[in-house]
């Protein structure tokens, strides 16, 4: 019950937390640590003239600089059922922060006296804190939920009231989802962006029967992406980078040959994917390509493009490690038609 009073209580609030950043000061300490109502996740961002990109949300900082850019970028797809966290613990108040959100709900009493009570002996009256810790003040945080702005399945578990830690400490055993390098690198994960995959072909867009068909991608438009999560306030971070590791081609008809015949085209060793055609290779096996061995009628092909890119992550204090891989891709519509003999 208490879990879901606090809940409630961060709703009631909204109104009032609203009115109190209306006043500049307390919100923009607020900002500065992650603020904003309880449960929620503010968010916000700003670009510098070198186009580098940031944004907070849920008292995380996301350096974008080095993402994939453009307007044909998206989002990778987690092989697997993997997701990123629905929810996590950071901190968001000092102790002048956490009293200035609070009173105000209190004395509105639109939360009811008795739990306006509690409230007031957990958080002031030494049940267990004193005071909201103001005589703690730059000696750490007063720590809340945030949710994952999509509010996907398992967004409302992180149920636990707010919590004080001390600078330098860990976060309590019961609050698994306290913010960690390894968190923050599962959050940018799902802020990676990379390019498109709409693959070169030759010919392009309209190929014979029986003739191979190339497919390459540039070198210059596959390189790594990353972006850093970083929780400023407790100088943690985390670099999740995606690396372009191979190109599948599924041609849209099981009529074709594929090059590789796993359809699985590797990244060359200078970065790209697949061979530029040349004037002569028209009778060549393409290293990465396909042959159709069917004309179109009056719907071309779909041919899909998807890259692979292997995901791995750094942070503070720990190496790292890989996290599932990720994959985008693109359709592209291709015609076949038979090639016309001349009977002489």
């Amino acid at each position: 019950m208490p879990a879901l009073m606090s809940r409630s209580f961060a709703v009631v609030g909204t109104a009032v937390v609203a009115s109190l950043l209306l006043l500049g000061d307390p919100a923009a300490a607020d900002n500065r640590i992650g603020g904003g109502a309880k449960g929620a996740t503010p968010t916000g961002g700003s670009s510098t003239s070198d186009g580098t990109l940031s944004a907070t949300a849920g008292g995380v900082v996301y350096d974008r600089s080095k993402n994939g850019t453009g307007n044909s970028t998206g989002p990778v797809t987690a092989v697997g059922n993997w997701t990123p966290p629905a929810c996590w613990y950071a901190p968001k108040y000092s102790p002048a922060q956490f009293k200035a959100y609070v009173e105000p709900i209190w004395n509105a009493e639109s939360t009811g006296y008795e739990w306006d009570n509690q409230q007031r002996d957990k958080y002031v009256n030494g049940k267990p804190y004193t005071n909201f810790n103001l005589d703690k003040a730059d000696k750490g945080y007063w720590w809340d939920s945030y949710v994952n702005p999509s509010y996907p399945p398992g967004w409302d578990t992180c149920n636990k009231p707010y919590f004080w830690v001390d600078k330098g400490a860990p976060p309590p055993a019961d609050a698994p989802e306290a913010i960690t390098p390894e968190v923050l690198a599962k959050l940018a994960y799902a802020e990676i962006r990379v390019p498109s995959t709409k693959v070169t072909l030759k010919p392009d867009g309209t190929t014979k029967v029986n003739l191979p068909t190339w497919a390459w991608l540039d070198k210059t438009d596959f390189h790594p992406v990353s972006v850093t999560a970083s929780v400023p306030v407790l100088n943690i971070s985390a670099t999740t980078t995606a690396t372009p590791i191979s190109l599948k081609l599924e041609p849209g008809t099981g009529d074709a040959t594929v090059f590789p015949a796993t359809g699985e085209c590797p990244i060359n060793a200078d970065g790209s994917i697949g061979t530029p055609y040349e004037a002569g290779n028209a009778d060549k096996t393409p290293p990465c390509g396909v042959t159709y061995l069917r004309a179109t009628s009056t719907t071309p092909y779909t041919l899909k493009a998807t890259v692979t890119w292997k995901i791995h992550w750094t942070g503070t204090g720990t190496p790292g490690g890989n996290l599932p891989d990720g994959t985008f891709g693109q359709d592209q519509q291709v015609t076949v038609q038979e090639i016309q003999a001349i009977n002489r």
